[in-house]
């Protein structure tokens, strides 16, 4: 098989894995080729139509293991094909010297065994950094029961390392993976934030080990999880090994299998557990918070924000020039740009609600949960009903036009006041 063949086999196999996006890396030219960009690389095309991405490729497709849910799994009738390192590492130089990429992230299946599968892609990335000098971003994905010399020797080539834990539930991975346990793909997360706490920054200040840190991948609507329990496992791997991002999959059916599902999990679902993730890294949300007692999934009708808001009605609506910092994201409609912009604006007067206009929240949702000088605009009464009725159009209800009638609450310009007492 040609190398053109091969990167065809290679690269389609390797289009699952969604935890490829680059960011926090600072690793900087020392005289060779490329640069790792602390903002990230990530697949997108810019306006004058140049695509700047990462080759997202795999070693091999040949796998000892038999995961009912992969397409590369040891009995599955497709295509195989292995790259030597010199062949993936010319390939790699080849592309970035034509700028079609401006690093790489490199996978693989398990050949023969965890060891022989990391000695392989270490070779790879050993060439591009020692052979050809280059100073670009790499992800490498670690191999579970690996030994931890080479765990060592990923974190000190690789700008970004990580470990897919594949499912939240220990008895679905056990099912669907027997090959794979949890404790087996945790114990090389531990190690590398062990690792990475214990180096630190070098004294030059220009690299430490694994600059990127780690990432990790969970899939939705595979083994039967919930959201909580999704985002419960996401919350663990967070506290526990401080890991830069854990990206979620909704499930695609690529195998038949009696323990796998027919259809594709809905990817309003993974959206979801995006948006939490956000609450949990960004916003001062703990696991906990995200769901209701009686809860086990996100709505499909509104964001988790808007659920923990209705569930929390009593704190509401919040006077925009009093209210704190982390209070003001917790409203609906405000992130943590606009509520910056709100804390340092009030600085200079109190705000008014055309001064909010220009402050680059959203206003249009924020407007129910908020008074400004005193002044409630949300025109509508505090209960979850009416909450609902402005912030959720359910699936599948048609809206159709009408007369505006005198008595509808509307937000208009300027919009109705009521008057809140303390």
């Amino acid at each position: 098989m040609n190398i053109q063949d091969k990167l065809a086999v290679l690269s389609s196999g390797a289009k699952y894995d969604v935890s490829c996006s680059s960011s926090g890396s600072r690793r900087k030219n020392q005289g060779g080729l490329g640069n790792a960009h602390y903002s990230g690389i990530c697949h997108s095309w810019t306006a004058d139509g140049r695509c700047v991405s990462l080759l997202k490729i795999l070693q091999s497709n040949t796998c000892a293991y038999n995961c009912s849910y992969c397409l590369n799994r040891r009995d599955q009738e497709i295509p195989r094909a292995s790259f030597t390192p010199h062949e993936l590492a010319d390939l790699t130089m080849n592309f970035y010297r034509r700028n079609y990429i401006e690093g790489l992230f490199l996978s693989s299946a398990v050949i023969e065994s965890p060891d022989r599968t990391m000695e392989l892609m270490l070779q790879t990335v050993a060439l591009l950094r020692r052979t050809y000098n280059f100073h670009g971003y790499i992800h490498l994905k670690a191999i579970p029961g690996a030994d931890p010399l080479l765990l060592e020797a990923a974190g000190s080539l690789a700008d970004r390392v990580s470990v897919n834990l594949e499912m939240a539930g220990e008895n679905s991975l056990a099912l669907l993976a027997p090959d794979k346990n949890h404790p087996a793909i945790l114990k090389p997360m531990a190690y590398l934030h062990h690792r990475a706490m214990e180096q630190g920054w070098k004294k030059d200040g220009r690299s430490r080990f694994l600059p990127a840190g780690q990432t990790s991948q969970l899939i939705v609507g595979l083994g039967g999880e919930n959201d909580r329990q999704i985002i419960k496992a996401a919350g663990g791997l967070y506290q526990d090994y401080q890991l830069k991002r854990v990206y979620y999959s909704a499930y695609m059916p690529m195998n038949r299998h009696p323990s796998l599902p027919d259809l594709p999990a809905p990817l309003w679902r993974e959206h979801r557990l995006y948006q939490a993730d956000w609450l949990l890294r960004f916003y001062g949300f703990k696991v906990e918070e995200l769901l209701g007692q009686e809860e086990d999934n996100f709505s499909e009708g509104y964001d988790p924000k808007v659920g923990w808001a209705l569930r929390n009605l009593d704190l509401f609506p919040l006077e925009i020039n009093t209210a704190e910092y982390n209070l003001l994201l917790r409203v609906p409609g405000i992130g943590n740009v606009s509520a910056k912009r709100i804390t340092a604006a009030r600085r200079h007067g109190r705000l008014t609600y055309d001064n909010l206009a220009k402050l680059g929240l959203v206003l249009k949702r924020a407007i129910y949960f908020i008074t400004i000088n005193g002044r409630y605009y949300g025109g509508i009464p505090q209960t979850e009903e009416a909450f609902k009725s402005r912030l959720i159009n359910p699936a599948g209800v048609k809206i159709s036009p009408r007369q505006i009638s005198i008595f509808d609450y509307q937000v208009t310009q300027p919009p109705a006041v009521l008057e809140v007492r303390s």
